[in-house]
C-alpha cells in the first residue's frame, strides 16, 4: 500500500511537470483534485526516525511526546489561531535508505476529536526498529506526500526528528535543497540524548548538522533535545511553533550562502570509517 500510495504520487508530479514543459493543459481529472483539495493553514508532515540508535524507551518517550503535543491544548489553540482554523497532518517513521513507512495517513486536524484520533491512531500501531539512518531517504519521501495530500495549505512542512547524522542512501543536502526550492520548509528535532564514542555513530554538534546541513525554508527552525526530561515539551513547543502565525524567523540560508559548520557527510564518512565502502 505504501509503494503504491507513493507511486501515484510521484506519477501526478511528473504528469504535471511534463504538460508545463510542453505548454499543455492538466487532464480534467488531475485540475479536478487540485480544485477540489481542502484549504487549510499548513499541511504537515511528521518524520521520525526509528533507527537502531534509538532505544525502545527512547522511541517510546518519542511517541508518547507527539501524541500529548498533538492532543494538548496548546496545540488546539494554535490551530484555531490560523485563518482556516485547521490543519493536515502525516506522520511516518524512517531509517535506512529505503525503510519509510506511513503510519498515520493524511488526516484532517481541525477538533479536538480529529486530534484524539489522530493520536490514537499512532499509539496503536506496533513500535519497530530498523537499520541505518538516511534522512536524505526520509525527505525524498517526503516531497512527494505533498502532492497526494488532498489538502492545499498556506504552508508545507515537513518536521525532522532523529538522533543521528545521514549515513546511507541519498545526500542530504541535494534533498535539502529540492525541497526548499518546491517551496517546502524543513524543521528539526535533533536528538543529543547519547554521548558520542568509538562504538555509536552519534556525533556530539548534531544541533549544528540539522541547522546546517538538515533544515531550510521560510522560518525553518532547530529545537534540540538535549535530555529525556526535555522530549515531550520540545516536540510540543516544535509542533505549536509550525502551525501558529506568523511562522518563526528564518534561521538557516541555502547551502550555497554560506559553508557549511560541519562537514554534511560526516555519517557517510564515518560510516566509511568503520565498514568501508
Amino acid at each position: 500500500m505504501r509503494f503504491r500510495f507513493l507511486t501515484i504520487a510521484i506519477a501526478a508530479v511528473l504528469a504535471a511537470g511534463l504538460l508545463a514543459s510542453l505548454g499543455l493543459a492538466a487532464p480534467p481529472r488531475l485540475l479536478q483534485a487540485q480544485s477540489s483539495a481542502i484549504p487549510v493553514d499548513t499541511e504537515l508532515v511528521l518524520a521520525v526516525d526509528v533507527s537502531y540508535s534509538m532505544d525502545p524507551e527512547e522511541q517510546q518517550i518519542q511517541r508518547e511526546g507527539y501524541v500529548e503535543a498533538i492532543t494538548s491544548r496548546e496545540f488546539m489553540a494554535a490551530i484555531r489561531a490560523g485563518s482556516h482554523g485547521k490543519i493536515a497532518l502525516t506522520y511516518f517513521e524512517w531509517a535506512g535508505a529505503d525503510d519509510q513507512t506511513i503510519i498515520v495517513p493524511w488526516r484532517l486536524i481541525e477538533g479536538p476529536e480529529t486530534a484524539d484520533a489522530f493520536g490514537a491512531e499512532i499509539t496503536r500501531a506496533p513500535y519497530r526498529r530498523a537499520s541505518r539512518t538516511s534522512i536524505g531517504g526520509a525527505l525524498m519521501f517526503a516531497k512527494p506526500l505533498f502532492a497526494a495530500s488532498g489538502f492545499r495549505g498556506l504552508r508545507r512542512v515537513v518536521d525532522v526528528s532523529g538522533d543521528g547524522p545521514n549515513n546511507s542512501g541519498p545526500l542530504v543536502l541535494p534533498q535539502r535543497d529540492d525541497l526548499v526550492t518546491a517551496g517546502i520548509t524543513i524543521n528539526g528535532l535533533p536528538l543529543t540524548l547519547n554521548r558520542p564514542n568509538s562504538f555509536s555513530m552519534d556525533i556530539a554538534n548534531l544541533d549544528v548538522y540539522y541547522e546546517d546541513c538538515v533544515i531550510g525554508g521560510p522560518g525553518a527552525f532547530v529545537i534540540p533535545v538535549r535530555n529525556r526530561e526535555q522530549f515531550k515539551e520540545a516536540i510540543r513547543t516544535k509542533l505549536i511553533m509550525e502551525v501558529a502565525e506568523p511562522a518563526p524567523a528564518a534561521r538557516v540560508q541555502r547551502v550555497q550562502a554560506r559553508q557549511p559548520r560541519i562537514s554534511c557527510t560526516v555519517g557517510e564518512q564515518m560510516w566509511r570509517d568503520r565498514w568501508g565502502n
